[in-house]
């Protein structure tokens, strides 16, 4: 039932009449008056510079990013600098003449990894290079090592000197066997592997005495 004016009802009454809060339907010229003010918009993200709403950034990726790479030789310690040099002699020596033998028409060698342990000095000396190239090349090391970079550098400078000295002594032919002697590459790599050892082995040696 509308009221005396038509101007409420309690079903609509055509095109532009509206409901209020109350259930009642309005005639449209009492909407500027009677309708209740619209709900405010809700708060969405705030616009970019253009306008337009930005939307969600990438997120960050599933590892860690890497320091920036700048090589610096003077990160090296006197130590480093001298193994450096060592282990990357001992590394070519691998591939000169270690043992010769000498026959009537002419004579053969066999380089320094004809020993099959000298494979494990070689995968050691790529380890040693790779490992002091980060060192010069990144102000903070992007992983951690099990232990100190001086006792990791000792022991596998230790093991080439050792496996080195063993591949000198023990020729093709036996110690002591006349018919094979050392080529240039076994004098090389002998005192490569040992001046890449010493400048770490000393300190150590020292330390422990005292």
């Amino acid at each position: 039932m509308g009221d005396q004016g038509g101007t409420m009802s309690d079903v609509s009454q055509g095109a532009g009449w509206w409901q209020a809060s109350d259930g009642k339907w309005y005639a449209p010229e009492q909407q500027s008056n009677d309708q209740p003010p619209a709900p405010p918009p809700a708060p969405g993200p705030p616009a970019g510079p253009s306008g337009a709403v930005p939307g969600p950034g990438p997120g960050p990726g599933p590892g860690v990013s890497l320091p920036p790479f700048s090589f610096d030789f003077k990160r090296w310690s006197q130590a480093e600098r001298i193994t450096v040099v060592g282990t990357l002699l001992l590394f070519i020596s691998l591939f000169l003449p270690w043992f010769t033998y000498n026959f009537a028409f002419g004579s053969v060698s066999v380089d320094g990894l004809w020993h099959g342990w000298m494979y494990l000095v070689l995968i050691l000396c790529l380890a040693i290079l790779a490992y002091l190239v980060a060192r010069a090349g990144f102000s903070e090391m992007p992983f951690k090592l099990p232990m100190a970079d001086e006792q990791l550098l000792l022991i596998a400078t230790g093991v080439n000197a050792v496996l080195s000295i063993l591949a000198f002594l023990f020729k093709p032919g036996g110690i002591g066997f006349s018919g094979i002697g050392w080529g240039f590459g076994a004098f090389v790599g002998l005192a490569a592997s040992i001046i890449a050892a010493a400048p770490l082995a000393i300190p150590a040696i020292k330390a422990r005495r005292h």
